[in-house]
């Protein structure tokens, strides 16, 4: 399955964005999806993960009450809704597919990546 990130931007504090990553090559509604981020000169980082029927999400602290992901599997597409956004989240975001319905928060548990899309927030 190919993983197509979008709709990073640059956004002023205290913004919203809305990112997608699409699937395409095969339906991954039976999947598992995460959401990392790789700021310059730090590594690939948790951000969020939702399981294939979309009961089950996990965030990671920095990000808990302010990012929602969520997914519509008839559109093969997963979303992370951004908001009340910092500069501390500009980063390159991720998305990436297990072959599992369950979610890792380890990069190491996903097969499939995304080419990354970029956030950028201003102070």
């Amino acid at each position: 399955v190919q993983l197509q990130a979008s709709g990073g931007g640059l956004v002023q504090a205290g913004g919203s964005l809305r990112l997608s990553c699409a699937a395409s090559g095969r339906s991954f509604s039976r999947n598992g999806v995460g959401w990392f981020r790789q700021a310059p000169g730090k590594e690939r980082e948790f951000v969020a993960a939702i399981s294939w029927t979309g009961f089950s999400t996990y965030y990671a602290d920095s990000v808990k009450g302010r990012f929602t992901a969520s997914r519509d599997n008839a559109k093969n597409t997963v979303y992370l809704q951004m908001s009340s956004l910092k500069p501390e989240d500009t980063a390159v975001y991720y998305c990436a597919a297990s072959r599992s319905g369950s979610y890792s928060t380890v990069p190491g548990g996903y097969d499939y990546w995304g080419q990354g899309t970029q956030v950028t927030v201003s102070s």
